[in-house]
């Protein structure tokens, strides 16, 4: 027997931490190989981490809500055919670092500043404050992410608390809740929310957003579709929405356009030579974008066999770390809210997102009369450092007259 640590895993580019959102197993436990082990919340998927071994998990070393850097041990299991190893011990050796708190206002020292990840230093520098002054919840005394949205919260309520009138002995908490009363209520961010308010911040730092819409006529589209769901529901168990006739029209667009298929980098625009798309599914939480790769490569049934299968997934916490990661470009179905047009923040380092509105019956000029057609609007958000309007304006007219001219035979069975 020996003792395996289990460690905090990748789950996205560019994710420097994760945060332990529910331990499916208890200390004591048996655990066989690739059973769900621990819920694990980022700002680019909440997912069941499945065991990577199978035996008794012996100790939890992080707890519910706890954020740590990827690598880090959360677990240890004993493992049948595995060399014995020693448990570490805490401080068995003296530590150059400062084992109490660090005075406010003081300088962290180089030593200090590593004991900081990169996600904390970074949320610290975009709110000006010290990561030293901030008590760590973390294992070790670390300092998380959560420390320091807790900090930044009580700071913005002390700044806007009123000075207690002379003579009045009320607390401030308790003055706060009798003029809460029943008229207000404080929600608590989840874990997921946090990390998604994190990450839509710093793209909207990270790349400058230009938006640009267009409009579709979708009629024959929609006649092919009412005539044909059915039946292929029927033949493969799945309902057939718009969404893959989107993709795949712009699976092929995007091999026109390379530019809107990259990502800025500090040595040149990185173009990606193929397609793996992004697919946002909304969840009761929030919103997870899984990746279907090779999208381009894909028959027209695979595709709707592919999202309806990752969307299903997605909102039961199935889907694996990989099925996150190496998307080049995202597309949002905000019309199945009932949108008509949005403006969608980039999920980086991709260079655009599309998003599909619904699709509605308007007064159309056709010739010299009107009609009613079945119209839908695109809305492109793109960064503005890769892709200029015209281009953008292309790839979008494009994608409509592809739409606009489709036909069952150009479908990839």
């Amino acid at each position: 027997m020996g003792v395996a640590p289990i460690k905090m895993p990748q789950l996205g580019e560019s994710v420097t931490e994760g945060t332990v959102d529910k331990w499916l197993k208890r200390e004591g436990d048996y655990v066989k190989r690739d059973e769900p082990l621990v819920e694990v919340v980022t700002d680019k998927v909440n997912a069941e981490i499945p065991s990577p071994f199978e035996g008794k998990l012996l100790r939890i070393t992080v707890g519910e809500g706890a954020t740590v850097a990827i690598g880090t041990e959360i677990a240890q299991m004993e493992v049948e055919g595995m060399t014995a190893e020693p448990p570490a011990v805490p401080n068995a050796a003296p530590s150059s670092e400062p084992s109490g708190p660090i005075a406010a206002g003081a300088t962290p020292t180089a030593t200090q500043r590593s004991r900081f990840s990169p996600a904390v230093r970074r949320l610290a520098e975009e709110h000006g404050i010290d990561p030293s002054q901030i008590s760590g919840s973390g294992e070790g005394a670390r300092v998380t992410r959560d420390d320091v949205l807790a900090f930044l919260e009580a700071r913005d309520a002390a700044a806007v608390a009123p000075a207690p009138a002379a003579g009045d002995s009320t607390p401030p908490a308790a003055a706060a809740t009798a003029a809460d009363g029943a008229r207000e209520e404080l929600v608590k961010l989840s874990v997921m929310r946090r990390s998604i308010a994190e990450h839509m911040t710093r793209s909207l730092a990270t790349s400058p957003h230009a938006w640009t819409m267009q409009e579709v006529d979708v009629t024959e589209l929609v006649r092919y579709r009412e005539a044909e769901k059915e039946g292929f529901r029927r033949r493969h168990g799945v309902p057939l929405t718009y969404l893959p006739f989107v993709i795949q029209v712009l699976c092929d667009v995007l091999r026109e356009f390379p530019y809107l298929n990259s990502s800025w980098t500090a040595d040149g625009i990185l173009l990606k030579k193929y397609v793996n798309l992004g697919v946002a599914v909304a969840i009761p939480d929030g919103l997870i974008v899984p990746v279907i790769k090779d999208a381009d490569r894909l028959g027209f049934t695979d595709l709707i066999l592919m999202v309806n299968d990752l969307a299903n997934r997605a909102r039961s916490k199935q889907l694996k770390p990989e099925e996150v990661q190496g998307g080049t470009f995202t597309l949002n179905n905000t019309g199945a809210t009932g949108s008509v047009a949005s403006q969608p923040i980039i999920n980086q380092p991709q260079a655009a997102i599309l998003t599909t509105e619904s699709i509605l019956k308007r007064p159309v000029v056709v010739g010299d009369g009107i009609a009613v057609r079945h119209v839908m609007n695109m809305c492109l958000s793109f960064d503005h450092r890769i892709v200029d309007g015209m281009m953008s304006g292309q790839f979008l007219g494009s994608i409509r007259k592809r739409l606009e001219a489709w036909s069952a035979a150009g479908i990839r069975i």
